[in-house]
């Protein structure tokens, strides 16, 4: 079994686990591989962005070349940066979220909210099919993890504990995506 710096929704501490998207976690309390701010993409337009549907597969190798090491253990091996340090928890600018992967569209800044939680927190995605989801039952919990629909890149979760009009709570890692501001 190879050794991660992040664990899938947990982050190791010195006094045991953190889980990630926690209303209730702070800072403090997390450690780990600090998020660092990534390369973006090429810039494109929503109307320029791949069409839903479209996959992009890559090998591990490619991945890894693709994509910094903190970028890997989040988006390819599942795992959850510190809150409160990724680029975009306290970004207030309009613009449009895509995946640091692969540049697909993501969220909208303009539904973007303060969940106080130290993650970027989205009532929707930007445009249905964008983000697909899959049960998470790993560390005893029963959770619902969010994915790049077109690389399949770990995004987060998602919890119906948001604001309305959707009630939902898309809890995203920032290095999981690229913010290009409008």
């Amino acid at each position: 079994m190879k050794r991660r710096s992040f664990l899938h929704g947990v982050a190791l501490t010195p006094l045991g686990l953190a889980f990630g998207c926690s209303r209730s976690g702070g800072a403090a309390a997390q450690q780990g591989s600090p998020s660092t701010a990534a390369a973006s993409p090429t810039p494109t337009e929503i109307g320029d962005a791949p069409p839903v549907g479209d996959r992009l597969v890559l090998t591990e190798a490619e991945w890894r070349t693709r994509l910094t090491p903190e970028q890997f253990a989040v988006l390819r091996d599942k795992g959850t940066e510190r809150a409160f340090t990724g680029a975009t928890w306290n970004e207030h600018r309009p613009g449009t979220y895509y995946c640091a992967a692969c540049d697909a569209p993501l969220f909208g800044a303009g539904d973007k909210f303060e969940s106080g939680t130290g993650w970027p927190s989205f009532t929707k995605p930007i445009e249905d099919g964008r983000v697909g989801e899959e049960v998470d039952r790993t560390f005893g919990m029963v959770r619902t993890e969010v994915h790049c629909a077109r690389c399949g890149g770990h995004l987060g979760h998602v919890f119906p504990d948001g604001p309305p009009p959707t009630g939902l709570r898309y809890c995203i890692n920032s290095i999981s995506m690229a913010f290009r501001p409008r």
